[in-house]
């Protein structure tokens, strides 16, 4: 199989400084620190797409190269090594990954990658938002953690039907005539079989009639207290209908579970109110930041759930600190 990933009409840099190649990918990619073992007659070349979420890139230094990074947010990065070979530093202990590789880098772990010389590397960058999604479509359980990926080194050959995926995902975002929605319908076929090829610490298990605990649902709720989380979304991730699911609430609750979501949002916008530490500066900002759009129906159920208005507690953080 070729692995061509990315053609000419992806190109950005050909023959140029590494520096240039370095300084593109932290304007627009992710933030790094590059080093070169010599500059000096190094030929660098990138070719990046943008594909729905995910970001595709394609980059060879032309020179014995080192790329660290103190981990990003919510970011999942895939290096897959097509020429030369690469060293990557993981808990102080190298690991060799030869041309014929790849390896998935989680979130907030510290990047610390060497690449020979020869090396050309092609990069999935998948946002953590499209793994979650899959848990919730697939109804596989989520650990209340984040989704951590085994660092396990894997041959091409273990990954070939992801390989052609990808190949096929590069061909779509270059042609021109994929709508924002087929890449989208991509980036979810891309993050699922990432997560049936790649060992991680999520158990997918079939699902079965039984539902998870009240305990778990609230975790959940927790856990994602910032999106606009539907009772749809709450009764496919428990695995139980929709009727089941008020029940639940109403004997655990005594509400709905949109009222016990709403809820949920107002204790966390009172909670950075009144946190002395926070730096939101108004009222509006964390409102929105918690779902909030309507401000003055936000006003009256935050004055009838804690006796002030959110602008009276913001002022007490104020006259507190």
């Amino acid at each position: 199989m070729s692995l061509n990933f990315l053609k000419q009409e992806s190109s950005v840099f050909a023959g140029v400084n590494p520096f240039e190649v370095s300084d593109y990918i932290n304007q627009y990619v992710d933030a790094h620190a590059l080093r070169l073992a010599s500059s000096r007659d190094a030929s660098a070349s990138l070719n990046h797409r943008k594909a729905g979420s995910i970001d595709l890139c394609r980059i060879s230094y032309g020179a014995q190269a080192q790329v660290i990074c103190e981990g990003l947010p919510d970011i999942y990065h895939v290096q897959f090594i097509l020429r030369g070979h690469c060293c990557y530093v993981m808990s102080r202990e190298p690991v060799s990954l030869p041309a014929g590789h790849a390896l998935l880098i989680n979130p907030e772990e510290p990047i610390d990658l060497t690449y020979s010389a020869d090396c050309e590397k092609f990069i999935l960058r998948v946002p953590s938002n499209l793994f979650n999604e899959a848990c919730i479509e697939h109804r596989w359980f989520k650990p209340n953690e984040s989704i951590k990926f085994n660092q396990t080194p894997y041959k091409f050959e273990e990954i070939d039907s992801l390989l052609y995926l990808l190949k096929l995902l590069c061909e779509e975002a270059e042609s021109g005539t994929a709508t924002p929605q087929m890449l989208q319908h991509y980036n979810r076929v891309v993050a699922s079989k990432l997560m049936t090829m790649f060992k991680h610490n999520v158990p997918l298990e079939s699902p079965t009639l039984q539902s998870i605990s009240f305990e778990r649902l609230v975790q959940y709720i927790e856990d994602n207290i910032k999106r606009d989380i539907s009772a749809e979304e709450l009764a496919l991730y428990s695995r139980q209908s929709l009727r089941s699911l008020y029940l639940q609430f109403e004997k655990n609750a005594k509400t709905t579970p949109k009222n016990f979501i709403r809820q949920k949002k107002l204790e966390q916008v009172y909670a950075t109110l009144m946190d002395p530490g926070s730096r939101m500066a108004n009222v509006t900002a964390v409102a929105l930041e918690y779902g909030f759009t309507h401000l003055g129906r936000f006003s009256e159920f935050y004055k009838s759930t804690f006796g002030m208005l959110p602008s009276e507690s913001l002022k007490e953080r104020q006259t507190r600190s």
